[in-house]
């Protein structure tokens, strides 16, 4: 089977709202397997690393300020086009353009309190987590279920 990682974060309005478990549970009910989680309080200093990309857009000193104001779970996810499924089960950046059942559709409303992140490509799932993770903290297990997930070749 061919598989990927993605960066997953559940940001602090999400903490705060007691969402963790069930943004959990939708990616564990895909069938994507968790290989890394944790509890963080990030540093101004490597938020500004990880939006770095934002850094020219006004919302920015607001984005950094915000995702400074309590606890982000950071987590790896695992599977197949696990990326791209991930963003899906997302939703639209914009909680207001999200379809119901994604997680932006069904628990956010505001833009600036949109309640995850999610990598966007292969390539920034690989930045993410190498900047989130220390090397040895991304577990690689078999999946007990995985044979009930997907097909093989």
């Amino acid at each position: 089977m061919s598989s990927e990682q993605t960066f997953i974060a559940i940001k602090p309005d999400g903490v705060q709202r007691g969402l963790v478990g069930p943004i959990i549970s939708r990616f564990e009910n895909r069938g994507f397997k968790l290989a890394a989680l944790k509890l963080a309080t990030p540093s101004k200093e490597h938020l500004e690393k990880h939006y770095a990309d934002l850094a020219g857009k006004p919302f920015f000193p607001g984005l950094i300020t915000y995702m400074l104001s309590g606890p982000i779970v950071a987590m790896v996810w695992e599977g197949r086009d696990v990326v791209k499924t991930g963003r899906t089960i997302l939703g639209a950046t914009n909680p207001l353009a999200s379809a119901p059942g994604t997680i932006r559709g069904d628990y956010a409303i505001d833009v600036g309190r949109n309640v995850c992140h999610g990598s966007d490509s292969v390539e920034s799932a690989q930045k993410e987590i190498s900047l989130w993770f220390a090397e040895g903290e991304v577990k690689s297990y078999k999946q007990a279920q995985a044979e009930w997930i997907y097909e093989k070749p």
